[in-house]
């Protein structure tokens, strides 16, 4: 009856069993269709010999062994994935490593991060994406919040979301499918990130192997605190970059920003250099006090980013400040010098200007910065003889 046949078990034990010993033995019950380890003995009472048989269910065992080798399997997989990621010195590129290294072992078509924004909507700031994948991170910015507020109340619940089949969420999570269906999604995992108890955006991968999702699963609910901690990283990296590269009043580059786009700058490509000087700051600061200095300062930024925002600009001394505009003609370049200079009588923004103009940039940056300072020095002497004739006149 227990093994389902009709006459004497072949594999019967009986004529090994004694009392006072266990004969031990494994088998698989068809019946109940779990795998047994079996303790036989022999009983005697009365002058009647009974067989006891100890029957342990062995599928509890050889789960748990199932998942301590999933979690081996997992630990060497993070270690591994977080070795090669923590190697890249920038944390922007620590993650990207850690991606492409998900996606690769996990055999899936894209791994992404979401993060949240101030006002409430995500962008897709990470991306690693499969050989004949079609990149989606441009086109996944500023996602409202409403198609991802189920999964949201999933993370909640300590859960992440697991998706086999997204035609399966058409009725129930439309605003979901919307997004998901045009991306050639079939199945996911979303894990959330988390700091300090908030939920700060989330991370996925997308079309891995339907085997894998439950193992995926398990496996980012570990990976997802290191990657918090990366994402930290890069932030505490940028604040203290945009520290030491920017002008804090500003917010132009600072002169480390300057040498470092100028390093960058292209060979054989038109080069454009104006150099600038406020003029009457001192007086300002000395007569008026530095807090209207200051907005003589954001006064004559504002005159150039109006006219030169789309090149880069630099303070790069107290009163001084460049802008460099790789690609410009000459024509071009006076032009937006004029409209400077009206702008900046138009707003009480003095400076004087120097400028040069090089159709092939050849490397000779000292030169350029040597020459436009001396041309604005010839201005600002033009500008003070004009205001002295202008006093005289009066």
């Amino acid at each position: 009856m227990l093994h389902q046949r009709s006459g004497p078990c072949e594999f019967c034990t009986n004529s090994v069993l004694k009392p006072g010993f266990f004969h031990e033995w494994e088998i698989f019950n068809p019946v109940v269709k779990k795998s047994f380890k079996l303790k036989d003995t022999m009983v005697e009472t009365d002058g009647r010999r009974c067989r006891v048989e100890l029957a342990i269910d062995m599928s509890i065992q050889e789960e748990q062994k199932k998942t301590i080798q999933k979690y081996t399997s997992n630990e060497s997989m993070v270690n591994e994935g977080l070795r090669l990621a923590l190697a890249e010195p920038r944390p922007e590129r620590s993650l990207e490593v850690l991606l492409a290294y998900l996606g690769e072992h996990l055999k899936s078509e894209r791994v992404y991060i979401f993060e949240e924004n101030e006002d409430g909507t995500l962008d897709n700031t990470f991306e690693w994406c499969g050989s004949d994948v079609v990149p989606q991170k441009d086109v996944l910015q500023k996602v409202p919040f409403e198609v991802v507020s189920m999964w949201y109340h999933t993370f909640k619940k300590n859960k992440n979301v697991i998706i086999q089949d997204v035609e399966a969420i058409r009725e129930e999570d439309p605003l979901a499918y919307e997004y998901l269906k045009p991306q050639k999604i079939q199945a996911l995992v979303v894990s959330p990130l988390v700091d300090n108890g908030k939920i700060i955006g989330f991370y996925g991968v997308d079309n891995p192997p339907g085997e894998l999702l439950d193992h995926i699963s398990m496996l980012f609910w570990i990976v997802g605190h290191f990657i918090v901690a990366m994402l930290k990283r890069r932030m505490l990296v940028n604040r203290l970059e945009k520290l030491s590269m920017y002008d804090q009043l500003t917010g132009l580059g600072n002169r480390h920003a300057m040498k470092e786009y100028q390093s960058s700058l292209s060979d054989k490509e038109s080069l454009g250099v104006l150099y600038c000087d406020v003029m009457g700051l001192k007086y300002v600061n000395d007569n008026l006090g530095h807090q209207e200095g200051d907005q003589l300062l954001l006064r004559v930024c504002e005159c150039l980013n109006r006219q030169f925002g789309d090149y880069a600009l630099f303070r790069i001394g107290g009163d001084e400040f460049l802008g460099l505009c790789p690609g410009i003609c000459r024509k071009e370049l006076e032009h937006r010098i004029t409209l400077l200079d009206q702008d900046m009588e138009e707003n009480d923004a003095r400076m004087a200007l120097g400028y040069v103009w090089e159709p092939e940039y050849s490397g000779g940056f000292e030169h350029l910065l040597i020459e436009s300072d001396r041309r604005m020095y010839e201005d600002k002497r033009r500008r003070k003889n004009v205001k002295k004739k202008e006093k005289c006149d009066k």
